[in-house]
């Protein structure tokens, strides 16, 4: 479990860094990204199902859309951040989704965590506080730009929370874990392609399509070898070491982009 995680961290740094470096190379925007980030997932998972003969159908398609519509926005609102803010700051921005899903988990399912759980939020929300302040203030007024940025990128944590919490009701529906990825990769491929060609496509070159290729080769290895980690490893073990990717992100910004 420890191992697998480590190779989910590891994948999801390298999907940072090619969304960072597709977004400045290329131009793209961030929706073009999500679309190329979840085609992998759309292909690969629907000819899965074709192949072993899975079947897509599901009597809890509006539950699937709902999620599918959350995760796209928390995934869109993450590549924004990606493509704006130092790397290390928006993941970090993102993986505020724990205390977020802890929040929703106390609103919508009533749970009472214990003393120690609430201690751990609240230095959640410290460690936010301590990350923001030395990447926004440091040499840098605090403009409506860069708060702007900031405030996407906890967007995105929000709303990954919030679509965690639905990913916990599709489960307990029955529902298993590949159809709720396909849906939601699904769902996002859609609403990604429509807001993309809105804002404008830039057709892949051969330059290019290794970026958006590994991309979505990175997720979807980073999402199985996650799934596989919690499958089989230690659930705080594993939850601790996924915090990993802040820091590999935070190695190759420092060393490769010149962020501090």
């Amino acid at each position: 479990g420890s191992g697998c995680i480590i190779v989910a961290a590891v994948c999801f740094t390298v999907m940072g860094v090619l969304v960072k470096a597709a977004g400045r190379r290329f131009a793209m925007s961030h929706y073009e990204l999500v679309f190329w980030r979840v085609m992998v997932a759309v292909l690969v998972l629907g000819f899965q199902a074709a192949l072993f003969k899975r079947s897509l159908k599901t009597r809890h398609l509006k539950a699937h859309i709902g999620r599918g519509l959350t995760g796209t926005a928390g995934l869109v609102l993450f590549f924004y951040g990606i493509t704006h803010l130092p790397l290390a700051t928006a993941i970090t921005l993102n993986y505020t989704s724990a205390v977020f899903l802890a929040l929703l988990s106390v609103l919508v399912y009533r749970e009472r965590p214990p003393l120690r759980i609430w201690l751990a939020l609240l230095a959640g929300l410290g460690g936010i506080a301590l990350i923001l302040r030395p990447a926004f203030h440091s040499g840098q007024e605090w403009a409506a730009g860069v708060r702007t940025h900031a405030l996407v990128g906890l967007g995105s944590g929000f709303c990954a929370g919030a679509a965690y919490l639905q990913v916990r009701g599709l489960s307990r529906m029955g529902e298993p874990t590949w159809r709720v990825v396909w849906y939601f990769s699904a769902v996002a491929a859609v609403v990604s392609a429509i807001l993309a060609s809105r804002a404008g496509w830039h057709r892949p070159s051969l330059e290019s399509l290794p970026y958006v290729a590994g991309i979505g080769l990175s997720a979807m290895l980073a999402q199985l070898a996650l799934t596989r980690a919690y499958q089989v490893g230690r659930t705080f073990t594993v939850a601790a070491l996924s915090y990993l990717t802040v820091v590999f992100s935070a190695l190759y910004g420092a060393l490769w982009l010149g962020e501090t």
